[in-house]
């Protein structure tokens, strides 16, 4: 009877671990919660009964335990550190070295060795773990790097990680190195809830791993890509390919991109490409790996004392530094929000000079720990103003308070507080909100009055008591004139502009009129769906969240607008003023793509992101930026991420670049 059991825990444990490979190495469940809870509560019920506990079991993943400390553990095989190139003229000399090396051989030996080719990874900034099943396929070990010799046990920490499996279908001892990370998401959930907020995703991955409290660890929610099998007593493997390949068969996470490169041409093509996603992934990385695929070529070329020759990294600029914090400067927005921006000790970050960085609100102040005088963590992604990400903490001792300000710094106002944010609520004698509402308003994808700046709406403000847009259609010649550098001809210049600007379409009024959180591509999505001014601020929210790519939280934005009294007194206003808003819907051909919704994803070798959109768009055809049921094509070019993934698990149509390609030529 107990021998039955046994089977039966063993063919629960098979299972829930097939599930959890599927849920979370291929984002394609085929059991519901539901079903993996009962079937994970029938194991723990016979563990229970029969008093055994099988290593590989599911129930052994987050161990409720504080470990004494980290025992040492030596690696079978040594896990090499990577040279570092920054440069693609280093990897044009790193290839004519390995080019060399292979015709010298070549010359003196019968057996030949193949052409060089190259295999290209993700290079992932997390922290390096390898894992070793034994001939049973069970997972014993898992340490971290450490020397590369000897690492530390960190076997109940891995376990935590639940697409790691802990028992394959593999039958000789292997390590299989690889790089635990933390998802952007798992970091903003835990920083929801954590009293100490996580500096960066690469601290949090580290600092879970190298945690003694396993609770700690698991709350931290880890991921897990491997990449390399450092020591095999099976077959060997003939080429790096193979060896991913099977990586892959025995369910440990991989990571999809992996590119094959026959020169330095195709490798040069690949660095742009994931230095462009690098900053839309939901991880972090800080280069590529370039690493030759035939294993005896590598055996040729051999190793250096400290790295393989075989491989090379290639680094990215990198996106973050540490620097002092010297001060805090408050602005005001256009909507009357005081927010805070950090005046820096300059430092180079990315090849750029940092003196500035954002800080949410004080909330965030609070939460990262932030002070003045304190050394701070500075992070850039995506070109735009650094953030910063959190303190070092033994930076502290000295360091002051920020204390949010009682009163505007611009016009003396007091301040409301509403939620985690300031607000100053004198809209029409607060200078910047005033000012930078006007920019906003007159702006080439609003209103487009040409020949408008910053600095005539600082004097438009000052000088002529403008308090309100409406005014602006107001203005006369003579007013002007009276202004710094307003000759007649350039006060007779802006007037026309300004009357001009009368004969609007309606996505640019929208946009316009400054709704919180609506782009021009917002205000062009409404327009399409609603067709009128009159219906747009009549929509509900269960309307407004219909619209391709408007969330809860921008239909909120939208809805509570158009209720506002004043707004509504303003637009009125304007309307009566000969503002005249139009929207023309273009007659468009008859062609399959008319009001279907399509979503790209991949690169592209005929058109560029911003074209393929253009055209399809100028079909009639909706492009969105998520794939969900209500998405009709998505169209998938090379390396397609996440979402091929989803239309395939929801069914929806997929369409090459080919395709889309003889249809638009038809149109």
């Amino acid at each position: 009877m107990k021998n039955d059991k046994l089977e039966k825990m063993k063919e629960l444990i098979k299972l829930l671990n097939r599930y959890a490979y599927e849920y979370y190495s291929l984002d394609n469940p085929t059991a519901s919660d539901k079903e993996y809870d009962l079937k994970y509560d029938e194991l723990v019920s016979l563990e229970k009964e029969t008093g055994i506990i099988l290593s590989y079991s599911p129930t052994q993943r987050v161990g409720d335990i504080v470990l004494k400390e980290f025992k040492k553990y030596e690696h079978k095989a040594p896990l090499w550190s990577l040279d570092k190139a920054q440069s693609v003229e280093e990897i044009i000399e790193w290839d004519k070295r390995n080019k060399k090396a292979v015709e010298k051989y070549n010359l003196t030996h019968e057996e030949k060795l193949p052409e060089l080719q190259y295999v290209i990874t993700k290079k992932f900034d997390g922290l390096t773990i390898n894992c070793t099943y034994d001939d049973e396929g069970i997972l014993k070990k898992a340490a971290t790097r450490g020397t590369g010799i000897i690492g530390e046990d960190i076997t109940a920490q891995a376990k935590t990680i639940k697409s790691l499996p802990l028992k394959i279908d593999n039958h000789h001892t292997i390590e299989v190195h690889g790089e635990a990370v933390m998802t952007k998401k798992a970091f903003e959930e835990y920083n929801k809830v954590s009293e100490v907020p996580l500096k960066n995703l690469r601290n949090g991955a580290a600092g879970a791993i190298r945690n003694l409290n396993v609770k700690e660890t698991a709350r931290r929610n880890l991921s897990a890509f491997f990449y390399d099998v450092g020591y095999n007593e099976g077959n060997p493997f003939k080429s790096y390919m193979e060896m991913m390949n099977f990586i892959k068969e025995m369910g440990l996470p991989q990571d999809e991109y992996i590119k094959v490169c026959k020169n330095i041409k195709d490798i040069e093509k690949e660095i742009v490409y994931v230095g462009n996603i690098r900053d839309e992934l939901e991880y972090d990385i800080d280069g590529i790996v370039i690493a030759i695929d035939d294993i005896r070529t590598r055996e040729l070329l051999g190793y250096t004392i400290k790295f393989p020759k075989w491989a090379i990294a290639y680094k990215f600029e990198a996106k973050e530094a540490t620097t002092k914090l010297l001060e805090i400067e408050w602005n005001v927005g256009r909507s009357g929000r005081v927010t805070p921006t950090a005046l820096l000790q300059p430092v180079d970050l990315g090849g750029v000079t940092v003196k500035r960085a954002t800080l949410n609100n004080m909330d965030d102040i609070g939460r990262k720990n932030v002070k003045l005088g304190a050394t701070v963590f500075v992070r850039r992604s995506n070109d735009v103003i650094p953030e910063i990400m959190g303190v070092v903490e033994d930076t502290l001792e000295e360091s002051v308070d920020i204390k949010a300000p009682l009163k505007c710094p611009y016009c003396g106002s007091n301040l409301v507080q509403n939620g985690v944010h300031y607000y100053c609520e004198n809209s029409l004698s607060c200078k910047p909100q005033m000012v930078k509402s006007i920019v906003h308003f007159a702006s080439r994808e609003a209103m487009n009055i040409a020949g408008f700046s910053e600095k005539t709406a600082e004097q438009l403000f000052e000088k002529l008591d403008i308090k309100s847009i409406c005014d602006l259609y107001k203005i006369k010649k003579e007013d002007l004139m009276n202004l710094e550098k307003f000759g007649e001809k350039k006060s007779e210049n802006l007037i026309k502009a300004i009357e001009k600007s009368k004969d609007c379409t309606l996505p640019s009024f929208i946009y316009a009129l400054g709704i919180p959180n609506v782009g021009k591509k917002t205000a062009t999505d409404l327009v399409s769906e609603f067709k009128s001014l009159d219906k747009i601020k009549e929509c509900s929210m269960e309307e407004l969240v219909e619209v391709s790519d408007i969330g809860e939280t921008v239909a909120q934005c939208i809805y509570e607008f158009f209720k506002d009294e004043k707004i509504n007194l303003n637009i009125k206003e304007l309307l009566d003023l000969g503002v005249n808003p139009k929207y023309e819907e273009k007659e468009i051909k008859s062609n399959p793509l008319i009001g279907k919704t399509i979503v790209i994803t991949g690169t592209l070798n005929l058109y560029s992101r911003s074209e393929i959109k253009k055209k399809l768009q100028s079909m009639g055809a909706k492009v969105s930026s998520s794939v969900s049921k209500k998405t009709d094509y998505v169209l998938a070019g090379e390396n397609p991420g996440s979402k091929y993934k989803k239309a395939q698990e929801l069914g929806v149509d997929i369409m090459y670049e080919e395709k889309i390609n003889d249809i638009i030529k038809n149109y």
